[in-house]
């Protein structure tokens, strides 16, 4: 069996560097530039001093390039899309800020430029990215959350005015959790059913005024406060309802739909689903950007309990006056590693994640089943990675005992900021169900529904094949595969080839078993619905390990990136720890179908036990590679910047 060994030195520089990755000079940026007492952590803030707080943060920010970033040059921006995700993502100093930033240039300023046409970008985006003119995006209501087909809010064409009138028709339809409507909002892009001529041509997004310039609501907009929430204080949270509010026929995002003057309509995409979701498609920079930012905090709080781990003594030693650090206990080791060890798998998979995503954005016209590809992939990596830092966070405030429910501390707030991570930007198990259904129905050439029954029928009658991406990693990936032994009792545990056999395996056989249960819906007699919704265990396990297996690619192409020999063997080692807690996390499944033996299933549980022991003395170093400055950890738990800084520093 291979070794788990790890060189005892290792430069933290040369691991900053691999994780600062092609954006390394918008992370420096922000390490340099959210510094001093504005942008420190707080806590014990009221509602009303945390919004405060945050407002002048972001005019400060307003000041520096991080808004031009996602815009195009056109109007002042600076194309780069990518970076603007990875700015989002540095934003750990405080979550509220981090959401509010996301608010006023991706979602609000974001949407105006994916879904208006030159004259609204010309109108409108200096003054968005200066924040001049701050914003809000709603589309959620109170009645319609996941399913945005159905939203009840309506813009009806006025041809005698040439304005559409935005209505509220009940209170179900209201616009619900919109960030920036509380306070600071000024216009809001909001997403209506688009009437005209008397004919309903689905989901359009239309600029709606909702305050004067004095911070007045606008006639017929009324605005409530949702008050107090479990976390994100920062950010003011409103409701938003139009009584028969009247905006011009050029406040209509018309990109994919327009409406003349005499109230006649065009698309340039013909199919009303297809025009709904390739509206949706280029709102995806929301989805990356959301898994992006629970990463970070995942990595804070990782930080904290690993450095609180390594001075924390509890207990002697038999035979011994001497106390134990709480990180030389194997179960203490439990706890963090593995979590340290996927958080790493997926900064690589949110890497390149990020960098298909700029590149889709900045490069050649992407193809459609590119473009499906793309979405279902941010749509799994932000559920995956949400799930992960709720999860990794409260370990880790566990971890730290009394002392990790001190607000000073941070992790309290880390895991209340981030809860609402996993319902907002798409609910998690409705992405995963997305996910599926992107597997399933192979992206046709023409793009159809995605619903229940449009998934069911397309199944009915097909031959099923798995869709596997063509990642950068994939040809890495084969030859690993194809190294690997050909009976799986005779493969090392570190195999890297093995591991990925296994849990692309894995997924070949629960989606094939899905296929086959979905076709039933075809038969005479079964209701599809039915069978669709028996199955939705199957589903969103389908995704999940979907999810796991890319994750796992995406961190083979990050190890293999890296030159220095030490850092690389050390990077080894932590995808060993994260394959093999992925394996023996389903230990039931692949005992279950026969991937592995009893004995075997034990091995591998004695080999995670053995990866967390060689990795141990290098914790604080995987943790200082994600280059979080100490003043945002702000957590005395924490310690100091200069204390235990060496990697592979003695832990007796």
């Amino acid at each position: 069996m291979a070794t788990t060994s790890v060189p005892e030195n290792i430069d933290t520089d040369v691991l900053r560097s691999l994780l600062d990755g092609r954006w390394a000079h918008i992370r420096q940026m922000a390490r340099q530039s959210l510094r001093g007492e504005l942008f420190a952590p707080v806590h014990g803030l009221t509602v009303e001093e945390h919004r405060e707080r945050v407002a002048r943060q972001l005019r400060e920010i307003a000041a520096t390039e991080v808004p031009r970033l996602g815009f195009s040059t056109a109007h002042g921006g600076a194309e780069d899309v990518g970076g603007s995700v990875v700015a989002f993502e540095m934003l750990v100093c405080d979550l509220s800020l981090m959401v509010k930033v996301g608010v006023q240039w991706g979602l609000f300023g974001g949407a105006i430029q994916a879904l208006g046409t030159e004259r609204h970008h010309a109108a409108y985006l200096p003054a968005v990215m200066s924040l001049e003119l701050p914003g809000c995006f709603a589309m959620t209501e109170t009645g319609h959350g996941s399913d945005v087909q159905r939203l009840r809010t309506t813009a009806t064409y006025d041809p005698a005015t040439e304005e559409f009138v935005v209505h509220t028709p009940d209170p179900t339809a209201r616009k619900d959790y919109i960030g920036n409507a509380a306070r600071d909002g000024r216009v809001a892009v909001v997403f209506a059913q688009l009437v005209t001529a008397g004919e309903r041509h689905g989901v359009h997004a239309l600029l709606v005024p909702i305050r004067d310039e004095q911070g007045r609501p606008m006639p017929g907009v009324r605005i409530e406060d949702c008050g107090h929430k479990a976390g994100l204080n920062g950010v003011d949270n409103g409701r938003l309802e139009f009584d028969r509010v009247r905006v011009p026929r050029t406040a209509l995002l018309d990109r994919y739909g327009r409406v003349a003057a005499d109230g006649g309509y065009s698309s340039p995409i013909d199919n009303p689903r297809r025009r709904f979701f390739t509206m949706l498609g280029t709102l995806v920079r929301g989805r990356v950007s959301v898994a992006g930012g629970a990463g970070s905090a995942a990595k804070a709080a990782l930080a904290i309990a690993v450095r609180h781990a390594e001075s924390r003594r509890q207990f002697t030693r038999p035979g011994s006056a001497e106390e134990v650090r709480l990180l030389d206990y194997l179960a203490h080791q439990r706890r963090l590693l593995p979590a340290l060890a996927t958080t790493y798998a997926l900064h690589f998979a949110q890497e390149e994640l990020v960098g298909r995503l700029h590149d889709a954005s900045v490069g050649e016209p992407t193809s459609e089943r590119e473009r499906r590809e793309l979405e279902s992939q941010a749509a799994g990596l932000k559920a995956v990675a949400t799930w992960h830092a709720s999860a990794t966070i409260q370990a880790c405030r566990e971890a730290c005992g009394g002392a990790g429910y001190l607000s000073e501390n941070r992790l309290a707030q880390l895991r209340a900021d981030t809860d609402v991570f996993t319902t907002f930007e798409g609910a998690n198990t409705v992405l995963l169900q997305l996910v599926a259904k992107g597997l399933l129905t192979h992206y046709r050439d023409e793009f159809g529904s995605l619903d229940t029954l449009g998934t069911v029928r397309l199944l009915t009658g097909r031959f099923f094949e798995a869709v596997i991406e063509r990642t950068a990693a994939r040809t890495l990936v084969d030859r690993l595969v194809e190294a690997a032994p050909g009976r799986d009792e005779e493969a090392d545990l570190y195999d890297r080839g093995w591991q990925y056999r296994l849990l692309e395996d894995r997924e070949r056989h629960v989606l094939e078993g899905l296929a086959r249960r979905l076709r039933r819906a075809g038969r005479e007699g079964e209701d599809a619905f039915e069978v669709f919704n028996n199955a939705q265990d199957h589903v969103l396990r389908a995704a999940r390990v979907h999810v796991e297996r890319t994750v796992l690619e995406a961190f083979i192409a990050g190890v293999d990136r890296c030159a220095d020999p030490d850092v690389r063997n050390l990077l080894e080692r932590v995808c060993d720890l994260y394959a093999l807690s992925t394996i023996e996390a389903d230990r039931a499944w692949f005992l279950e179908h026969g991937r592995l033996t009893p004995a075997r299933s034990k091995a591998v549980t004695a080999a995670v036990n053995a990866l967390c022991g060689s990795l141990r003395p290098h914790a604080r170093a995987l943790v200082d590679g994600f280059g979080l400055e100490q003043e945002w950890l702000a957590a005395p738990i924490a310690g100091g910047p200069g204390e235990g800084t060496a990697v592979g520093a003695a832990v007796s």
